[in-house]
């Protein structure tokens, strides 16, 4: 199923509460939300996130628990996807950059490494 990727600030504070729970019924939602909104704003939201597919729920006894529809890995890598078409022409290379322009100040060494190691063993695959 394709998902709308425009998500209104609410509606990413639920899927964030969710990815980093794993799982919530509507009213622990609610509760780790800031400034939360009403309990029935709250049920009314993530009814419309699972219809366009972002979650999922499960019947707990009384109680719905809502999941999110597709694994954290496989979010990021669309969200990653979109981000790059969006504002970088799809360019790896361009994206990386904007990153490494405004974080390599807050980056320590290793993990400058780290990347290093990647674009090599990327260019050794022949990607």
């Amino acid at each position: 199923m394709k998902r709308a990727h425009a998500l209104s600030r609410r509606e990413r504070q639920i899927m964030d509460i969710l990815y980093r729970s794993g799982k919530a019924t509507a009213a622990e939602v609610r509760d780790a939300m800031p400034d939360a909104p009403s309990y029935s704003a709250v049920r009314a939201m993530l009814r419309i996130l699972e219809e366009k597919g972002h979650l999922r729920h499960e019947q707990d006894g009384p109680r719905y628990v809502f999941l999110p529809a597709e694994p954290r890995d496989q979010a990021k890598r669309s969200a990653l996807r979109h981000l790059m078409e969006t504002f970088f022409d799809g360019s790896v290379e361009q994206t990386v950059a904007a990153l490494l322009d405004s974080e390599t100040r807050n980056m320590k060494p290793s993990e400058l490494d780290k990347l290093s190691r990647l674009i090599e063993e990327a260019r050794k695959k022949g990607v």
